[in-house]
């Protein structure tokens, strides 16, 4: 009893005192029994995953065997017994099966409205993602495609291939206008090279765009010519988008909104939950927002217009905050071109260029460097993010050398500025994107797809050993992101995945072993640091509570498994915000993935839908109506199908996608 002697009448006061205290600490041990439980009981998962591998790209707890998602979001990962405590009469248990978990992959550098470009087009790919290996299997590829179509094609007045490659071609070069004319000379015939920065036309498509030997060389762009001053077909960067990009423009708003929804889904198709599109324009963005209005977007998808186009569009819409599944993230610029096709800006010159080109040849720039400089100090004065394509030494200097000025002039406003590609990085370049907090989005599957090329004929032996340097980055303690390119390459994420650890060429030589990274350095850059280059790390990349619930489930475990089968693992389950929106179908025992090799079923029913619409007075240009592609049903399976029936979608009206459903 509490007593004091001090005060008279103290003594019942202080009693009344010690019964309320001894209450009040009851309560309080009461409510740090209870509230726990009841703020358990009021998180309810709504679903929980567990009984495979668990991986969650979190270096505090690497691991887990549960993870526990409730409204699209984390509610709890850890051990099974702990993550069970969330469970309730509602919740799904999903049972993995031994598949192994992973955060959704985020996609650090793609082009996801024109990733089904492909699908357009006579599938002229190297093994193993087609059939081609010489002038003449490409050419008989051209002609049983059209072959299969032949009223169609006839009718519709055009044959387009993509995915060529004169570095896989046996002859080590690219076909001639003259080849081309053999599998047609009355139809215009446009072939796109692998890397998207430049093709082959044939006589008929060269009159049509009306290049011949007056036609001087666009800016930033080269015809190849022939000893007699005749274009011999070749068309170089901005000498081929200016032939191509009219023919895909032509196609119609609706056209858009089909290579929207379709990428999308490819790209769900192999784990991404978030894709990139990697060079827009204001009327993409307006596409994807329409194509998001309509739920047709599985993914977020954080576009970059083209800085030197749409500097008031960027301003105006440029966020860290999603509209539905689609926001600005800032703006692209586009230095050079393609190592392979030796239009690459170098500091030195190519080793040894397959074609004709002046001795010391060492590519070009596509802008100049004041433009480099203008658009660089832009973004940083604005804050604006900035991703700029730079794949030679010499682009490479010039991107530094812009961003040394606009940190002198401005500071660091804390934009992340972004190199993408950076194939020929040298050692010093490396430090000096360390120096000034550049983040390197780097493309390791040129080792496989072209590792053999640039030893031979881009940088030479030596230097061929240090492509795609992933090695020297980590050295230096950064970060990096790992890339497909698409629709240069597919977004194979598994093929990324096996070339940033192995660096295996397709002819099974190492390139560069000292580059190689393991296994969890390759899964961040495919994860938590490409969620960092996009400012969503406290969202996206790794699996921790109050982050979304993207995953992806693959059919083995990335870490246990031969590094030298990575390629070999199957993307089973894509799960964006705790929804799935992918998953792999069986058929005749074989799990359905990458597009078809065989373009000719596909591509029928456009071409007659097309003939159809020309037959009725659809407006043409090379033989393309403005509406060519529109709606269309896309299965998420078989991609080649998904595609194809794009193609044979309504091409009776010309509006632009709807915002309403």
């Amino acid at each position: 009893m509490l007593t004091d002697t001090r005060f008279p009448g103290a003594k019942v006061d202080l009693i009344k005192q010690e019964k309320t205290l001894r209450s009040a600490f009851r309560l309080a041990v009461l409510a740090l029994l209870v509230l726990p439980n009841l703020a358990m009981a009021q998180e309810i998962a709504d679903t929980i995953y567990s009984g495979g591998p668990i991986l969650t790209i979190n270096d505090a707890a690497p691991t887990a065997e549960a993870v526990a998602v409730k409204d699209g979001r984390i509610i709890a990962v850890g051990a099974l017994t702990d993550v069970e405590r969330y469970k309730g009469d509602t919740t799904e248990l999903v049972d993995l099966g031994g598949r192994t978990m992973l955060p959704g992959f985020v996609d650090s550098h793609g082009h996801v409205v024109f990733g089904g470009l492909q699908a357009l087009s006579a599938n002229l790919l190297a093994p193993p993602d087609g059939e081609v290996t010489d002038i003449a299997s490409l050419q008989a590829t051209l002609t049983e495609w059209a072959k299969a179509n032949a009223e169609a094609v006839e009718k519709a007045g055009m044959i387009i291939g993509f995915g060529y490659d004169n570095a896989q071609l046996a002859e080590l070069r690219h076909p001639t206008r003259e080849e081309l004319d053999q599998v047609s000379e009355d139809l215009p015939i446009v072939i796109v090279h692998q890397s998207g920065h430049l093709g082959v036309a044939n006589s008929k498509a060269l009159e049509k765009a009306g290049i011949d030997a007056s036609t001087r060389n666009p800016d930033g762009g080269v015809i190849q010519r022939g000893a007699d001053g005749e274009p011999n077909g070749v068309l170089e960067e901005y000498a081929f988008f200016n032939v191509l990009v009219p023919l895909l423009s032509d196609l119609g708003p609706k056209a858009t909104a089909a290579f929207a929804r379709a990428g999308a889904e490819l790209w769900a198709s192999y784990g991404y939950t978030t894709a990139q599109d990697g060079r827009s324009s204001a009327g993409i963005v307006e596409t994807l927002k329409a194509v998001d209005a309509e739920n047709g977007l599985p993914v977020d998808v954080v576009a970059y217009p083209d800085v030197l186009e749409a500097k008031d569009y960027i301003k105006d819409n440029v966020s860290k905050a999603y509209t539905g599944r689609v926001r600005v993230g800032g703006c692209k610029l586009t230095i050079d071109g393609s190592p392979q096709g030796f239009t690459a800006l170098r500091d030195r010159p190519y080793y040894d260029p397959v074609g004709n080109y002046p001795p010391g040849y060492r590519g070009y720039a596509a802008i100049t460097a004041e433009q480099v400089r203008d658009a660089v100090n832009w973004c940083f004065e604005n804050g604006i993010q900035i991703i700029t394509h730079a794949n030679g030494e010499g682009a490479s200097d010039m991107l530094i050398a812009a961003i040394s000025v606009a940190q002198s002039e401005y500071g660091d406003p804390g934009n992340r500025p972004v190199l993408i590609h950076g194939q020929f990085l040298r050692e010093d370049q490396v430090d000096s994107l360390k120096r000034l907090g550049v983040f390197p989005s780097l493309f390791p599957m040129h080792t496989f797809y072209w590792g053999g090329w640039h030893r031979d004929h881009t940088v030479g032996p030596v230097n061929a050993e240090n492509i795609s340097p992933t090695g020297w980055l980590r050295q230096r303690d950064m970060m990096f992101g790992s890339h497909h390119d698409a629709p240069v390459a597919f977004p194979d994420s598994m093929r990324i995945l096996s070339a940033t650890v192995t660096r295996r060429t397709r002819s099974g030589d190492i390139l560069g072993p000292s580059q190689r990274v393991d296994v969890i350095t390759a899964l961040k850059a495919m994860t938590i640091w490409p969620a960092w280059q996009h400012f969503e790390e406290g969202l996206k990349g790794s699996l921790e509570v109050g982050k979304l619930a993207d995953f992806v489930i693959l059919s083995g475990d990335p870490t246990a498994v031969d590094p030298e089968t990575l390629a070999d693992l199957k993307v089973l389950e894509t799960i964006k915000e705790g929804t799935s929106i992918y998953q792999a179908e069986v058929r005749k025992g074989r799990l359905q993935y990458g597009p078809g090799r065989d373009a000719a079923e596909p591509f029928a029913r456009f071409l007659r839908t097309l003939a159809l619409n020309r037959d009725t007075g659809g407006r043409a240009r090379m033989g393309l109506s403005p509406s060519a592609l529109a709606r269309a049903p896309h299965s998420r399976a078989c991609v080649a199908a998904a595609l194809g029936d794009i193609m044979t979608a309504g091409l009776e009206a010309d509006e632009p996608p709807s915002n309403s459903r």
